[in-house]
């Protein structure tokens, strides 16, 4: 009697847990959207009034030094996602759909980064249907066009496992750690996280080299571990910097 009412709390408890887990997905799910809703948004009508003000490119003279001016503003009262390159960023977005109505609530900042750098217009767009229709996320939808699926799937007679393949190659994570991405956090201007962009394993390599390095005492000067860079826009982290 007595095993039989452990397996049945243990039924319940497991139940219980996953009720409340569910609750805090979709809570961290809906934050998450209206955040990259909300930043997608920003940065659209930031590069159409950057396109207003400086022209296509803002090389010329005067459009390269409103567009110093700007970024230094921003920067110091917004946090470093207001450099230069990212401002570009967003007036090749606003370029890019011109239309804020087609704009896509489902895609986040990540992803139209990454529809931006497909120069045939009609790739692009299939790619931000397909993306919305299907839910890849952003790591699918970079699988997906850096293995070219949009002439794949235009030459394949079957288009049917060619479009599930993805959830094998890639598959979609259970939800999204709005913690977890780098232009979130930079949008709204909050330190990462460095213990979330490695795994346990490849975390204790690192304090283990961390420590060797720094026992061998002259000649190392340790930097940084999880060095932030950003480079063209893109996010980029370095284990370890010494001198």
């Amino acid at each position: 009697m007595k095993n039989n009412e452990l397996i049945k709390n243990k039924a319940d408890s497991n139940e219980a847990y996953n009720i409340i887990r569910n609750y805090v997905i979709d809570a961290q799910n809906q934050i998450y959207t209206s955040v990259n809703s909300a930043m997608v948004l920003a940065y659209w009508k930031i590069g159409e009034e950057i396109y207003e003000i400086c022209g296509e490119n803002g090389r010329a003279a005067y459009g390269k030094q409103l567009l110093e001016e700007i970024s230094g503003k921003l920067t110091k009262e917004f946090g470093r996602g207001f450099d230069i390159s990212n401002l570009r960023n967003m007036r090749r977005f606003f370029l890019t759909y011109p239309k804020q109505d087609t704009l896509c609530p489902e895609l986040s900042w990540s992803h139209y980064r990454l529809l931006m750098r497909v120069e045939d217009s009609n790739a692009r767009s299939f790619y931000t249907n397909e993306a919305v229709k299907s839910g890849w996320s952003v790591r699918q939808l970079q699988r997906q066009i850096n293995t070219m699926y949009y002439h794949r799937i235009l030459a394949s007679k079957d288009k049917e496992s060619v479009a599930n393949e993805i959830e094998k190659t890639v598959p979609k994570p259970a939800y999204n750690k709005i913690i977890k991405d780098p232009y979130v956090l930079e949008f709204l201007d909050l330190p990462a996280n460095e213990h979330y962009y490695e795994s346990d394993l490849e975390q204790a390599l690192i304090n283990h080299l961390q420590k060797f390095l720094l026992e061998l005492g002259r000649g190392f000067s340790f930097v940084a571990r999880q060095k932030h860079f950003v480079v063209d826009g893109r996010h980029f982290y370095i284990d370890l910097v010494f001198l």
